[in-house]
């Protein structure tokens, strides 16, 4: 598979040309890879009006994902908004009111999105007793919001933060009875395309998707695709670009771009065997955790989250534990310690088998977190988020309405919306994830 923009670049790098243009570098190695850094000079392309290595190199990524893929520089961040203007433009086209239903998992993007396009939100909501990190959909509840509100489209987090994927293909065709689109935030999924069956969104009826490249795939971080299913409304592909470049900078990473370009290659030249054959190593990990006592949560393939308080530890201190060995996690709360897994960590598995089971085990820790639960509704998103606002103590917030949702990232999972009151049971979710102050509506 070619890879028209690496080329293009390495081209130009090797050519000592006299760089009268953006960056400032000017190609001068300051860290190292600058003379591989350039803008869009002549021959380079243009991100948001590609029509020729970019272009080339974007049509391959959809010869590999089987639809529509467009390049994104800023993440799935940028895609998110993207898909969900294209979402609300067609909603507008259709007469449709601007409402989305979505899970309340969603990424604090989704809340920033909401923000600047101005649509309702129906939440969809998990368990009682489930993690607010994940939000399992009930059929039953997603089909009464369907017939009560009629959704311009449902958004889902699929894979979630600890490692759940959703049973896309019912929700899909749970949708499409009642004319409602399927978004999907699949940012921790790029590689469920290249399993020996397909589990990627697109090919199990989404509408439209995002993935972050560079969570799961030997991408730079800030590469993300946008795919677009060939069913999809036809202004999806028409105006992705135009959607796209109405949240994101003019001035997109090459060094990013080149990622994606030579990530397309990687793909084509043998990846799914790779894949292949180390999630059958994973899932002998796996066997071999559950067996030592571990009790593991979520079904996607290549993410282990364990569930470390049956086994005598906060997720936290567990993965303290791991540090010591110099294995460092992807995220970790009181709960939950989390490994995002690719082939590129190869024979590391074995050591990362071996530092998991020579942790001992101790007793048991009971205490459970605060189920979060629904918050009263006084503002919009939009309202809230263009409110003034100040900072207070997350323990002086009761009664306040949330202005913005400051949540890290990891897991940039808000436990309370933008324009939602917060309550006394808030603040305890708060204190049991370390939240210690909140923007709220002055």
């Amino acid at each position: 598979m070619t890879t028209p923009i690496v080329d293009f670049v390495r081209r130009y790098a090797e050519s000592n040309a006299m760089r009268l243009h953006m960056p400032g570098h000017k190609g001068m190695p300051l860290c190292g890879m600058e003379a591989l850094d350039i803008t869009e000079i002549e021959g380079a392309d243009s991100l948001y009006e590609a029509s020729g290595i970019i272009k080339e190199s974007e049509n391959n990524a959809s010869a590999l994902f089987g639809c529509d893929t467009f390049y994104s520089t800023e993440g799935s961040s940028l895609c998110i908004r993207a898909m969900l203007h294209l979402v609300l433009l067609h909603a507008k086209q259709c007469g449709k009111k601007p409402l989305i239903a979505a899970g309340r998992n969603a990424h604090k993007t989704f809340l920033s999105a909401a923000a600047l396009l101005d649509f309702d939100i129906a939440w969809l909501y998990p368990r009682d007793d489930a993690s607010y990190l994940s939000c399992d959909i009930d059929l039953s509840a997603l089909e009464n919001v369907l017939q009560k509100e009629s959704p311009a489209a449902v958004y889902i987090t699929s894979p979630d933060y600890l490692g759940n994927v959703a049973d896309i293909g019912k929700i899909a065709a749970l949708c499409h009875r009642y004319d409602t689109l399927l978004a999907v935030d699949n940012a921790h999924g790029a590689y469920l395309k290249f399993l020996p069956t397909s589990r990627h969104p697109i090919d199990l009826g989404a509408d439209i998707c995002c993935d972050s490249a560079h969570k799961t795939l030997p991408v730079l971080t800030g590469g993300a695709y946008l795919h677009i299913a060939e069913n999809a409304p036809e202004l999806f592909s028409a105006q992705a670009k135009n959607a796209l470049a109405l949240f994101g900078s003019t001035s997109p990473s090459y060094l990013i771009l080149q990622s994606l370009d030579c990530a397309n290659k990687y793909i084509a030249d043998g990846y799914r065997d790779a894949l292949a054959a180390f999630a059958d190593r994973v899932q002998a990990l796996k066997d071999k955790l559950a067996a030592h006592g571990y009790i593991l949560i979520g079904n996607e393939p290549m993410k282990i989250t364990i569930s470390t308080k049956p086994y005598g530890y906060s997720g936290k201190n567990f993965a303290d534990r791991l540090a010591k060995q110099n294995i460092i996690c992807e995220f970790a709360d009181n709960d939950f310690t989390v490994m995002m897994l690719t082939p590129e960590i190869g024979d590391s598995l074995d050591r990362l088998e071996s530092a998991l089971c020579s942790i001992e085990r101790k007793a048991a820790i009971d205490k459970q977190p605060p189920a979060c639960q629904k918050q009263e509704r006084v503002l919009s998103v939009r309202q809230a988020t263009f409110s003034a606002c100040e900072t207070v103590p997350a323990s002086e917030s009761v009664g306040r309405i949330l202005a913005a949702a400051t949540v890290g990232c990891p897991p940039a999972v808000p436990i309370v919306i933008s324009g939602e009151r917060i309550d006394a049971h808030a603040v305890k979710c708060f204190d049991y994830y370390g939240i210690e102050t909140c923007t709220v509506v002055k």
